[in-house]
């Protein structure tokens, strides 16, 4: 059962109002996203990249920027070691396109997630000395590699690491004491000392300041071009390591969106085309749910040379062979997904009396490239923090997916000495262990947890309780200024009781969406539902009886229930009609 709670947060609304001629509704939305000062309001609806913060605000920069500036100077061989995910793909072509352009000696190794496992290791250390490297610049890791720069700095290699993961530490009498690795320099906005007004960056903004930063600094002439050109590339990061999209990140990836129409990267352009997207509509969704998992799947089934090649590709037609590979790759990847998500629900259905707080599951024989994905699914499913574990060629390795009631990286900091290798964030983590730890592994976890019922009810945060009836095209349009929708700053939800529900007809290929007919207030409005109609004809029938939900799609009916819904507008062939969502349900 879902917990519904309405925002209550106080503003003076008309004062907002009048200063940025939005309506009140907006106004009230706005202030939902937690922010209170007219300037972030401003800065909400119509920041600039002028807004944005200056890169020499990240602790680390300077030090980082003098490096890069002396081994580009003496022509020093620079590798550039990335990771196998969206960011990491992203913020390795984010540095290698900046500094080659900027006439630095460079190449690029991305971490094997079979071989290699996440960040930095002791093989890619060993092969970048091989290979005559003079200095290592990390993007998205780094910051938990201690041991391996220490190994780097020992063979006369310096280190730059730039990362926005958390950073490690040990509890000394109460306090944490943050462990930096032994670099020349680190940029990572969550050490100790930064100066940095906004935290949540992703390791590809991070990557992108840094070639700021040195642009400016060295005083490139193609400094503005370049910056136009990565932007996509930061945005597309952004929203595919789920950063919330408030603050600077929401303005990089408006910004980012925007720069799509005239984006020249063959690489992406030909991704677009293999999934029928225009460039000019590319949205949010888009990045996160169609470009993103193209790139992802070759670091989960293949290796994520493949996506960064794409990225690098020189022409059209080298770009769409990439593209398509990268496509049937995900197609691969999504079977597999449904496949595994399966086995955990059974494991899950299997076990008696109630699950544990901390859902950890092994299932073995699943590809380990996929347990972060169904970690989601099944915190979804069941809204418990989740850890699915696989096993690798070497031991056993997972990823988890938590609730906003379990700091995942906090918790398992707590129980480390079961980790061979571990990092992550207060929502997501990944980790490497011994297959015999795995049972001790479920029973720390467990053990004192914190977790109450309460926090596995789901929460339904309504922006606004609004009658169908006061929606309109105008509100729809004023609502479109708000975008891009993400973590952070979802799409609206407007809720109304007293509901009635008249008819309903089947929609979609499979026939599993639905177009219901609503009566509330005397007004009909036409309503998509494109959740589980399955559970929504169940929850139906538990109320009013065996046979309703037949009765509904076959001849109507009147069935009192309220609603939580979005509102857009549905565009096609150059015709615009107002279109509700019904996204959550309970009948009465």
């Amino acid at each position: 059962m879902e917990k519904w709670m309405v925002a209550a947060k106080k503003a003076d609304f008309e004062s907002w109002a009048r200063q940025f001629g939005i309506s009140l509704v907006l106004a009230r939305i706005i202030r939902n996203r937690d922010i209170t000062e007219p300037e972030e309001v401003g800065k909400f609806l119509g920041g600039t990249l002028e807004d944005c913060y200056s890169p020499w605000l990240l602790k680390g920069m300077e030090e980082a920027v003098g490096l890069l500036r002396n081994n580009m100077a003496g022509n020093v061989k620079i590798r550039v070691i990335g990771d196998y995910d969206v960011d990491g793909i992203c913020s390795s072509y984010i540095l290698t396109r900046a500094l080659r352009d900027m006439g630095g000696r460079v190449d690029t190794a991305i971490p094997h997630r079979i071989r290699d496992g996440y960040g930095l290791n002791d093989a890619l250390i060993e092969e970048a000395h091989a290979h005559g490297v003079g200095l290592i610049v990390t993007c998205d890791n780094g910051i938990a590699a201690q041991s391996q720069i220490a190994q780097a700095r020992e063979l006369g290699m310096q280190v730059v690491v730039t990362d926005h993961h958390e950073v490690p530490y040990v509890e000394e009498e109460g306090r944490r004491i943050q462990q930096l690795p032994p670099a020349e320099a680190v940029i990572d906005p969550k050490q100790e000392g930064c100066g940095y007004p906004w935290q949540g960056i992703c390791g590809a903004v991070v990557a992108y300041k840094l070639v700021l930063a040195l642009g400016e600094r060295m005083a490139y002439q193609g400094l503005e071009a370049l910056k136009e050109e990565l932007l996509p590339f930061a945005a597309l990061a952004t929203v595919c390591d789920v950063m919330e999209l408030k603050n600077e990140n929401r303005i990089l990836v408006r910004e980012g969106l925007r720069r799509f129409a005239n984006c020249k990267n063959p690489g992406l352009r030909a991704l677009l085309e293999v999934n029928g997207l225009e460039p000019a509509a590319v949205s949010a969704y888009h990045l996160g749910f169609v470009l993103g998992p193209c790139l992802n799947a070759t670091g989960r089934l293949d290796t994520a040379r493949r996506a960064l090649e794409l990225l690098e590709s020189r022409n059209r037609t080298e770009a769409m062979t990439a593209a398509r590979e990268l496509k049937d790759l995900n197609d691969s990847r999504k079977n597999m997904t449904l496949q595994g998500v399966e086995q955990a629900v059974e494991q899950l259905e299997a076990v008696e009396g109630a699950p544990d707080p901390v859902m950890v599951l092994y299932l073995p024989q699943v590809h380990e490239s996929l347990a972060g994905i169904i970690a989601g699914r099944i915190r979804e499913r069941y809204h418990h923090p989740v850890f699915v574990l696989t096993r690798g060629e070497e031991g056993v390795k997972g990823s988890g997916r938590s609730i906003e009631a379990y700091h995942m990286y906090d918790a398992m900091s707590r129980v480390k000495q079961y980790f061979t290798k571990y990092g992550g964030h207060r929502m997501a983590a990944g980790l490497s262990m011994k297959e015999e730890d795995v049972e001790p592994l479920r029973q720390a976890l467990n053990a004192g947890c914190g977790l109450t019922p309460e926090d596995f009810v789901p929460k339904v945060h309504i922006d606004v309780p609004m009658p169908l009836s006061y929606a309109s095209m105008e509100l729809a349009r004023e609502l479109e200024k708000l975008e891009p929708y993400g973590t952070g700053n979802p799409k609206p939800l407007f809720a109304q009781k007293g509901v009635f529900l008249k008819k309903g007809r089947r929609i979609g290929a499979k026939q599993n969406f639905a177009r219901f007919t609503v009566e509330a207030e005397g007004v009909c409005r036409e309503l998509l539902f494109f959740g589980d109609l399955e559970a929504f004809c169940r929850s139906l029938e538990e109320r009013h009886g065996p046979g309703s939900a037949e009765r509904l799609f076959a001849a109507g009916g009147s069935y009192e229930m309220g609603i939580a819904y979005q509102l857009g507008i549905n565009r096609y062939r150059g015709r615009e009609e107002l279109q509700f969502t019904i996204q959550n349900f309970y009948f009465v």
